[in-house]
Formats: structure tokens, sequence, C-alpha cells
């Protein structure tokens, strides 16, 4: 499945960026990448000009909608330089197959140190003693606040912001409690969080309430009239996640009717708030401290977002996993180390599958479901999703558009869905394959035939090798392709009924024959003839499994024939069709198939 670092025929892939990106950021890409910096575009001219671009690079401001999307026919990642992904279509860039990142480690420090930010300004009263003092007041008793040592932090979200939050409010002396469901209890602890069952607990307890979830169907909302009804009435409440989370309107009330003391908002629905909204009212409200979605506004976290997005951007477009896909399953990068060389062997199975099962080799039609077998270490591993994904390429890929071939962790569930294809994946745990060749773990596809298919609906007496047109066919129970990695090299180790070991790469003629003296010397003669240059060459025996048990085809049957065996060569260029006819005509060549893998 990987994909190398150039596309369009050598050309460096292309990276749009029209916001802002941190100098840093824009060196990494450079080196490898061709990086249009065009700020200012307009939704029509970024519409124009995104069918050019492997990569798009945002922040907040643009849109990347359905529309942008599918227009966009090369896009292999969308990132995002921050953690919220509200402006991207993710629904539809996982139809498409476009992996969107964001980077939310890059943040983490600024967030909470602008939420330890508002919680004293809205302890102090700072927002209105800065206004009073500028305008030439001198209001100390009107503008006396509360110490914040000793007071109880309530924190709704124990995350990597919450946490971090509660350390820096630890160190101001104040009592810590939390709710989250998901909360790392040993984290939690180690940060003297107490974590309390229910979230009513949390509101009649804080002095102060901060917020650190993200914002889904779950937490919209979250905290509304009857929520804020039971906190003190000089509690206050704090907002650095994402606006809609607390109900700004029940916010306003709650504040206008003195429910509780205050507020320290740093982002809301709508952004920029419009006229006469709830959040226009709350910016203005006495009790309120705002700040216009600052915080992820540092000069450090603007870097730190900015390189680690850069870096995944570089990573995906050279075939590798990203840190933080928001619409793929995390992977962890040592984990996906050990995979990567099976990603590889299972897109090369899949392409095999498709091109010498395929019509165009056999009378049999292709067929759709499939046992997929890890053995070995492979059988132990926390996931398999690039492996199936890969697989699901490999199995497309041979009869798909190359427009249409973005299959990757993201969509391949939904791409086999599509098509009809059943993967069951299975763990042969008990198998152990270590020191076999060299190689610890292999991998088994198997071809079922459905029942429901004319294929497994033969008349009694009808060859099980020919279809009713009298052509070969491959035997039904012969789908089977199996695979390992040795030296971070893929070798497929069984086709159909036969025992092998060969790189699948570039282009093989694959070739089933009686197993008899002069073969190999007639089949490289007559290509020989044909111009065609012979890189390898490779004879695979029937497996000794089957040898005693079914190894004869219909074939070698009727022709009194002991034995078949395949002959997988590879060649410097595509088999002529009428090559593969001649070799047809060979006494004792039952089948030539050309594949390029």
């Amino acid at each position: 499945m990987a994909q190398q670092g150039t596309a369009n025929g050598g050309e460096r892939p292309k990276v749009l960026i029209p916001e802002k990106v941190s100098p840093d950021g824009l060196k990494l890409l450079q080196a490898s990448l061709d990086v249009h910096e065009r700020k200012g575009l307009s939704p029509e001219e970024l519409l124009d000009i995104i069918g050019d671009y492997e990569a798009l690079i945002v922040r907040s401001e643009t849109k990347v909608n359905a529309k942008l999307l599918q227009a966009g026919k090369k896009l292999r990642v969308v990132a995002r330089a921050g953690v919220g992904v509200d402006n991207v279509d993710l629904e539809t860039a996982t139809k498409l197959g476009v992996i969107v990142v964001n980077s939310p480690q890059g943040n983490i420090n600024a967030a909470a140190e602008h939420t330890i930010a508002l919680l004293m300004a809205t302890a102090r009263n700072i927002g209105d003693a800065s206004v009073s003092i500028k305008s030439g007041k001198w209001e100390r008793s009107k503008l006396t606040g509360v110490e914040v040592k000793g007071k109880t932090l309530a924190i709704v979200g124990l995350g990597k912001v919450g946490l971090t939050v509660a350390r820096a409010a630890g160190g101001l002396g104040m009592n810590l409690i939390g709710y989250d469901p998901y909360a790392n209890v040993n984290l939690a602890a180690a940060a003297n969080v107490e974590i309390v069952s229910t979230m009513d607990e949390l509101f009649e307890q804080a002095d102060f309430l901060t917020i650190h979830t993200p914002m889904i169907a779950s937490t919209k909302g979250m905290i509304s009239t009857a929520e804020l009804s039971k906190m003190k009435k000089t509690a206050r409440v704090l907002n650095v996640a994402r606006g809609g989370i607390i109900d700004e309107s029940a916010l306003l009330s709650a504040l206008e009717s003195g429910t509780i003391g205050g507020a320290g908002l740093d982002v809301f629905t709508s952004e920029p708030p419009q006229a006469d909204d709830a959040a226009s009212k709350l910016i203005k409200n006495p009790k309120v401290v705002a700040t216009p979605h600052l915080g992820a506004s540092t000069v450090e976290a603007q870097e730190n977002v900015s390189i680690d997005v850069c870096e995944q951007v570089l990573s995906i477009l050279s075939g590798q996993l990203p840190r933080s896909a928001v619409n793929a399953p995390i992977i962890m990068a040592e984990e996906y180390r050990t995979l990567a060389p099976f990603v590889t062997l299972l897109e090369r199975m899949g392409s095999l599958y498709t091109s010498y099962f395929g019509p165009s080799n056999s009378a049999q039609r292709l067929r759709t479901t499939f046992d997929l077998t890890y053995e070995g270490t492979l059988a132990s591993t926390n996931t398999t999703k690039p492996l199936f994904a890969a697989l699901i390429k490999g199995l497309v890929a041979p009869i798909t558009s190359q427009e249409n071939t973005n299959i990757n962790i993201v969509n391949a569930e939904l791409i086999a869905k599509e098509r009809g294809i059943l993967i069951n994946e299975s763990r042969a745990r008990d198998r152990d394959v270590e020191g076999r060749e060299g190689y610890s773990a292999s991998v088994t596809l198997r071809a079922r035939l459905d029942p429901r298919s004319p294929s497994a609906s033969r008349a009694p007496r009808q060859d099980p090798f020919k279809d009713a047109a009298g052509n070969r066919a491959k035997k039904l129970e012969d789908q089977i392709i199996s695979g390992f990695v040795s030296n971070n090299t893929p070798y497929i180790s069984r086709l159909g009924r036969f025992s092998t070991s060969f790189v699948p790469e570039g282009v093989l003629l694959i070739c089933r024959n009686f197993d008899e003296p002069g073969k190999i010397g007639t089949v490289g003669g007559k290509l020989g003839k044909a111009g065609v240059n012979i890189r390898f060459m490779s004879v695979a025996p029937i497996d000794e499994g089957l040898k005693n048990n079914g190894g004869l085809s219909a074939d070698a049957s009727a022709n009194g024939k002991e034995n078949e065996a395949l002959m997988i060569l590879g060649v410097d260029r595509q088999v002529d069709e009428n090559v593969r006819k001649d070799l047809l005509s060979e006494d004792g060549v039952l089948e030539a198939a050309s594949v390029t893998l």
C-alpha cells in the first residue's frame, strides 16, 4: 500500500497552503515537496486550483467542504494546523480516502496556560480593572477579587489539557476535582485530582469550573440552565475548549440573574460572534472576561502545530501512517514499522489474486469472499487495519481506473462494502512458523466460492476444470496465495496448489505446465524469439501435502501425467497476447498468465 514520495511521473507532490504556516514547517516541506503558499484565496479561487494538489494545509479559516474535497481529485491528505477540525467535512473526506490530520499535542500547554490566565482574570477582575484605570479611574474597592488558594477547581475532561491545567492550579494551592468517565485514574491521582462519580457533585462543589472536552454530539450544550443552577452564586465558569459546549443563552441568563458569579470565555458558537447574538451579549456582560480564541495563540504553539502537521503530510505522501489521523485508527509508529513490509506483501497478494485468478487468465469469475489468516508473530499484533486496507487496495487496483484507487486505512472498509468484498480475518496463534526459511510470520489468502455463483452449481458430470465452452479453468478449491517477509522483502510461498518462493514485483509470466523435461527451454525459446528478456525464473512444484491428496488436475489425469508445475518468470516487459497464445499451443503448457505488480 505504500506509495512513493513522488507522483505524476516523477514530479514532486504539490502542497497548497492558503493560511499561515511557520517558517520551520515550510522548510520541512520544501525539501522534498512542491509547496505553494496562496494566502487570501476566495472559496471560488480555491475550488478552481485544488485539483492540482496532493495535500492541503489549513488552519481554521479555510472551509474544507464536500464540494472542495470532491474537486480535489489528487488530494491524499488535509492537515489542520490545530486541534479542532470543525471546518473539514470528515464524512466526505473518509468516503474519498482523504486522510485528515490535526495536531492535538502542539498547543496543550498554551491552552492550559490560557485557562489559568482566565481563571486569575475572573478571580481578580483583571479585565474591568484594566479598562477602569485606562479611563483614568481608581476603583480599588469596587474591584475587590478573591484568592484562588484553597478554592475548588472542578475540571470536566481529564485529558492532556485538563491534567496540565490541574497541575498548574495545584501549584496555586487549589483543591482539584474532576469528572471524566474515560479518565486515566493513575494520571489523575498523580495530578492530585479527585475523580467524582457524577457531574452534579462537580457543579455543587466548584468555585471555578473549567471545560476540556471535544465538541461532539454528546457534549453540545452539555452545560445549560439545569447544570448552572446547581452551582454556587460565587462560582466562575471557564471555557477554552470549544464554543457551544456551554449553552450561551443559558450562561447569559445565569450571569444576569446572579445564579453564578462570572465567566472567562475564549471560544464561542459563532466566531467571530454575530451582532446581537448570545455570544456578543456575553462578551459585553461586565461579569465576563472574554478573549478572541487565543488558547493556541502563542509563538511556541503555532510553531509546534505547524511542524507537527507538516511532518505528518511528509509521512503520508511518502506512504507512511500519520500520528494523528482524525478519520483513521491510531497506530503507533513502532507497530507500523513492524507491519510495513507486510503492508507491501498484502497489497501484492491482492493484486496477484485479481490478476492471476481473474477472468483474463481463467474461465472463472473473481470471488469476493476471502479468508485471511495471520500466522506466527503477526497473530499477536494489536491491529491489522493497515494489512486489511492493503489487501483491499491490491484486490481492487487491477480492475479500477488509477484516479479511483485512493484506498487506505481511512476508506478501505467502505470500499470493500461497496464492492461486495467480504474479508474474514483470523489469527492462527497455535501455529509456529519461526525459523521457516528465515521468517517468523506468514499470511494466507483463501478465496472462497460463493455458493450462489454458477461455478458452484455445475452439473455433476461436467469437467470441473473446464467451463461450458470447454475452456480450461483453475481448480476451484485452489485459489490460495500465501506469503511471508524475509529481511523486509515480501515473498510468495504458495500460489494455488504450488509451493514456491518468489518476490512479487514487476512483470511476471506464470505458466502452468506438465512437470517434464524440456518445458523450461521451450518457454524460454519462445520468449527469446519475441524479444522478451527473462530476469529471473522460479519453478514451483505441487505442494507436498497435495501430491497424494488430489494433487493432479483434470489436465494431468486426462493425459496420464503424474505431476504439474508452475514456472514463474520475471520479464522485462509485458508479454504480447500473441506470444501468450503461442505458448498455450505448445504441448504440455496448460496456462500462461501475464501479471504486472
